[in-house]
């Protein structure tokens, strides 16, 4: 059985700044879950361009307000209660409009140290 608290992750490796906020990974794919749980942070005023090329990926937002956009132009907005999924690998926009808490779920599993690099020309991925 794993049990591990946000007080014991944070400020440990699995506390990961991702490019535009913090990701702190309950489950890596050293804990041999085959995916990852995280407790992700996004300030206020955030706009990114990201794609998981080798990841699929879910988010329910905690706390916060903002919209995703899909490359189709369709606007969802994410509040407490939403969840999004990005279950075909999808280039997305998010727009965070209040500081954002998702609990973020990654299959498979990130190994750890896992961040972006952040452009306005391309998606940022790993």
């Amino acid at each position: 059985m794993i049990v591990r608290s946000l007080v014991e992750i944070s400020g440990s490796e699995r506390d990961v700044n991702w490019g535009l906020g913090q990701s702190r990974r309950f489950l890596l794919a050293d804990d041999n879950m085959g995916f990852t749980v995280a407790d992700t942070t996004i300030p206020a005023e955030t706009a990114i361009f990201l794609e998981y090329k080798h990841h699929l990926e879910a988010c329910y937002c905690i706390e916060g307000t903002g919209e995703v956009e899909d490359m189709n132009g369709n606007i969802y907005p994410i509040e407490p209660g939403v969840i999004y999924a990005l279950d075909k690998h999808d280039p997305h926009f998010l727009r965070v409009f209040t500081d954002m808490r998702l609990v973020s779920v990654f299959s498979p599993a990130l190994n750890g140290a896992e961040s972006h690099s952040l452009s306005n020309e391309r998606a940022s991925t790993y």
